[in-house]
């Protein structure tokens, strides 16, 4: 790809470095190391963008993804990694996606419920952490099941447990996890929406879109997202499809 024009390094380094905003609550393409500095496929990501710009790569690690939209508006960030939801395009200009995560239900021991459908019913309590794409995703789309928002997974998780709801929304690769520490639990085949893990830029920045969107395609036809999802061992990730 054409290397980045004089505008679009300006738009994304108004403070020198590239500032990587990070959404540290998914564990897939984010975690920290023993030093406990960030480290992940996303912060990969983000260090291969500051290269080709020729400058620094700063990681802002947010506790969740809601947060780091809230701030694309401060200046605190110049690129960030998270799921591309329609309410977080207000505020951010949404690259495609470079990977892809399905969500889904877990479903209590002995739970009547069979399929992804049958979740949407009357009378049905769907624990979810608040603000993740896939909690808005289910805020738009769930007509008669009533979702139940914490903050967490590990929190909705227990809660999920302690109050017996009818089932955990969440994406798979942490499913299966809770489905192990859950005897008799059910985890449902199939998916309720695929969460598109994009990159994007604060409104306002028109030069830097553009480069990041050829960015991220080119990462993805040339194998780099497929390489740092395989360097950082990670379950559950698809490279999402070219644009």
């Amino acid at each position: 790809m054409n290397p980045p024009s004089k505008s679009a390094v300006f738009e994304f380094t108004p403070t020198g470095p590239l500032r990587c905003g990070l959404n540290m609550s998914n564990f897939l393409l984010t975690g920290r190391d023993a030093a406990g500095a960030p480290i992940g496929v996303a912060p990969d990501i983000g260090r291969e963008l500051a290269k080709r710009l020729g400058v620094e790569a700063v990681m802002v690690p947010y506790a969740g993804p809601g947060l780091l939209a809230d701030d694309a508006g401060k200046n605190l960030w110049d690129v960030a990694f998270l799921g591309a939801e329609p309410q977080r395009a207000n505020v951010i200009d949404f690259t495609t996606a470079y990977c892809e995560i399905e969500a889904t239900y877990l479903l209590p021991a002995g739970s009547p419920l069979k399929t992804i459908a049958a979740v949407d019913a009357k009378g049905v309590r769907i624990a979810v952490p608040e603000r993740s794409a896939y909690e808005l995703w289910l805020t738009r789309n769930i007509k008669n099941a009533e979702l139940i928002r914490f903050k967490g997974g590990d929190e909705t998780f227990k809660r999920f447990v302690e109050d017996q709801y009818d089932a955990l929304a969440g994406l798979r690769p942490r499913l299966i996890e809770d489905h192990a520490r859950l005897p008799g639990s059910i985890l449902l085949n199939g998916n309720f929406t695929a969460v598109q893990q994009a990159a994007g830029t604060p409104k306002g920045r028109a030069a830097a879109f553009v480069y990041l969107r050829e960015f991220i395609e080119d990462i993805k036809a040339s194998g780099l997202v497929a390489q740092a999802i395989s360097r950082n061992q990670v379950r559950g990730l698809t490279v999402a499809a070219a644009a």
